[in-house]
């Protein structure tokens, strides 16, 4: 079972994150920020994770402390997840449209957190929403469950678009690098371990 949940609460945040690699793309997400959870809800349906979230946080200091420790919390989950990494993919890529916005993922599970974001955007907020808040979502992700992510926006000018792409795209590049592949003996490495 391809499972995991994670709940870490602090004096700051209190966040529960609950994750079905398999899944259908279900998902029952709640966060302050309704455009964070409309684009995690679409990382979801688009990687096909059944995923959970019930984020709260001090909102009334800052958005930071909530995004923050969502992204760890869905670090910490999905490298739970997905365990020692035997039998998966390790590498995805995916690349996806919404009107005039283009935007290429590229994922490996290496074990090594790295986070390439190569993102213009032009609006400051969405709604009340910070968007430069996105990228740091993705480098908590990134440095807890020691993935190396690429997102490179190819183009777009609608902010909303660009966001979108971003997340669906992340949705089937780590469906795609966590699916097990009958053909991989162990991990997908010259080492031995990932």
């Amino acid at each position: 079972m391809r499972k995991a949940s994670v709940t870490r609460t602090t004096k700051e945040t209190d966040i529960a994150i609950a994750v079905n690699l398999d899944g259908t793309g279900q998902y029952q997400i709640d966060t302050p920020f309704p455009f964070l959870t409309h684009m995690l809800s679409a990382f979801s349906k688009h990687g096909f994770f059944d995923l959970e979230i019930k984020a709260k946080g001090d909102i009334e200091i800052d958005e930071h402390h909530t995004v923050e420790d969502t992204g760890i919390v869905m670090g910490d989950v999905f490298a739970k997840a997905w365990g020692d990494k035997a039998g998966i993919r390790r590498f995805g890529t995916a690349t996806i449209p919404l009107d005039e916005a283009l935007t290429q993922v590229t994922v490996d599970l290496s074990g090594r957190p790295f986070l390439v974001y190569n993102v213009e955007n032009t609006r400051k907020k969405i709604k009340d929403f910070d968007c430069e808040l996105i990228e740091h979502f993705f480098r908590s992700m990134v440095d807890q469950c020691r993935i190396n992510l690429h997102i490179n926006l190819m183009y777009g000018k609608d902010p909303h678009h660009i966001f979108e792409t971003i997340f669906k795209a992340f949705g089937r590049a780590l469906d795609q690098a966590t699916q097990i592949d009958p053909r991989q003996s162990g991990v997908a490495s010259t080492k031995g371990s990932l």
